[in-house]
């Protein structure tokens, strides 16, 4: 069992298909198959269900991800951390958000004090988060949703309200504020099953007993006030999207009377990570930003 053959399995296990994997490692595809095939012999046990040219991950291949994703993980640490050691340079980070224009001005700022930095950035739901961050894929993940474990650290960045968001003609549009069991008859304009946006309305309706009437969903957030300005529907969206819309905004903006009505924003990392100095910096102006902007 060498290092190759257990990177070899973490993205086959990632793609959950040989090809994909072997594009993403810049390899022949007979060589990342025998590399499974031999590794899975070691171990004596298969890793992969196959039916034809379909290959799935297993309860035990499953497990044998956990522990390579953080032998990998490790060795990874290791090597950025002897970098850094052996002497200063420009280094990188890796970030992965749900809303990459939240990272926006917190980039900038990092830009400006660490301008040689690489920064890599990832746009992914919350349920791929924490395979990031087991992975060291990346050192930080922005969520805006829960994101915990007894191998995750995180602080709460901000935590602003939701609201609801009309378009202007709407009878709704005069109100401030609704209570959910109103909107029943509703049609919304949301993200799809998975982002904040969508698991909040969810909820909100589930504690009702109703199910929302989604109409429009996808996984452009910002498009959310022109679509439901443009008449589509209604839709939740943070008060930040309300101050930076201003007057320009397209839609009218209503409270809605229901508890726990708001977003979290938090930065979590993986609590035996090596945390590199550019790391650490980002780290520490995320929270001066973010921190600032909902004071």
């Amino acid at each position: 069992m060498d290092l190759l053959s257990l990177r070899y399995f973490q993205a086959v296990a990632r793609h959950q298909h040989i090809s994909r994997a072997a594009e993403e490692l810049r390899v022949a595809q007979p060589s990342v198959s025998r590399s499974i095939i031999r590794l899975e012999s070691e171990l004596g046990i298969p890793l992969f269900d196959r039916q034809g040219r379909r290959i799935r991950l297993n309860e035990h291949g499953a497990a044998f991800l956990r522990r390579v994703e953080r032998t990998l993980a490790e060795l990874d640490d290791a090597r950025r951390e002897m970098a850094d050691a052996a002497g200063p340079g420009p280094g990188r980070i890796a970030v992965a958000a749900e809303t990459l224009l939240q990272l926006a001005g917190v980039l900038a700022a990092f830009r400006a004090h660490r301008p040689g930095v690489s920064v890599r950035l990832f746009q992914a739901p919350v349920t791929s988060m924490r395979r990031h961050l087991r992975s060291a894929e990346v050192d930080f993940a922005l969520a805006s949703q829960p994101l915990a474990g007894p191998e995750l650290c995180s602080v709460e960045l901000a935590r602003e309200e939701v609201l609801l968001a009309v378009p202007p003609g709407h009878p709704l549009a005069g109100r401030e504020s609704v209570a959910v069991a109103e909107l029943a008859g509703e049609e919304f304009v949301s993200t799809r099953p998975g982002h904040w946006q969508r698991t909040l309305l969810d909820q909100l309706f589930a504690r009702e007993g109703l199910t929302p009437r989604v109409v429009c969903e996808g996984d452009e957030a910002a498009a959310t006030p022109e679509l439901i300005g443009a008449g589509l529907g209604i839709g939740l969206m943070p008060s930040v999207a309300r101050r930076a819309l201003g007057e320009r905004s397209p839609v009218a903006w209503l409270r809605l009377d229901a508890a726990d009505c708001h977003r979290t924003l938090t930065l979590v990392w993986r609590q035996d990570a090596y945390l590199s100095p550019a790391a650490m910096d980002f780290r520490r102006l995320a929270m001066e930003r973010l921190m600032l902007s909902e004071s």
